[in-house]
């Protein structure tokens, strides 16, 4: 799948293990699982956060009993302080917003008329594991959240995923593989609401940049402001 773009003047989030970036009020309300947030976390460990930020390094099964709101692209273990950058922008630029209605109508049939008003773009570029080194295996993943205040998407973009999972959570620490892996998905922040994309926790997640949702191998599309996703 191709990434929506990304550039140096993108925000960064920290060099600091399990760290995040600071609480970002949003411009317009994003509805997540039927509630109205008005502010995101992006946190270094493939999650971005509604309320709260998130530190944990070991993915858990969804659903989750302590209340947290959260977007997992791909869940692990990240040591961006080792290798690799997360960027992060919130657009209303025309030609985006362009691009974002443009997919969501083609990958939603019953969205022919929608119009983005909104998008905010998280890239992991070239993110190691925490215990790797600067020549362990990379993954470079992006989300990309889309509403037009009423109905809101997101669009997760799978562009090289070597690894998925850090030493602390029993990965070997040369190939980023086995104990704990990745978890990709959506947790509602209850016991009601949450969707885990198929292949999380198990081996087969390494090879989420071939599989698809929407016929687009490393894309994977979701309507996230209902009650289901």
């Amino acid at each position: 799948a191709s990434l929506y773009p990304f550039w140096q003047n993108d925000t960064k989030t920290p060099k600091v293990d399990d760290g995040s970036s600071p609480e970002i009020k949003i411009s317009v309300p994003f509805i997540f699982f039927g509630a109205p947030y008005r502010s995101i976390y992006v946190n270094n460990n493939g999650v971005i956060s509604f309320n709260a930020l998130v530190s944990q390094f070991t993915p858990e099964a969804f659903p989750l009993t302590d209340g947290r709101a959260f977007v997992a692209p791909f869940w692990a273990d990240v040591h961006n302080g080792i290798r690799g950058e997360i960027y992060y922008r919130e657009s209303t630029e025309p030609e985006l917003l362009r691009r974002a209605s443009r997919d969501i109508r083609r990958h939603f049939r019953d969205m022919a008329s929608f119009s983005a008003l909104w998008v905010f773009i998280v890239t992991w570029e070239e993110v190691t594991f925490y215990g790797g080194s600067s020549t362990t295996p990379v993954n470079t993943f992006q989300a990309v959240l889309i509403t037009d205040g009423v109905s809101s998407f997101a669009l997760f973009n799978y562009r090289e995923i070597s690894w998925t999972t850090g030493t602390a959570s029993g990965g070997d620490p040369l190939t980023g593989l086995g104990g704990v892996m990745a978890q990709a998905g959506f947790n509602g922040g209850n016991l009601t609401n949450f969707f885990s994309i198929p292949g999380s926790r198990t081996p087969d997640i390494v090879n989420i940049e071939e599989t698809t949702n929407v016929n687009v191998p490393g894309r994977w599309a979701f309507k996230i402001d209902g009650r289901e996703i």
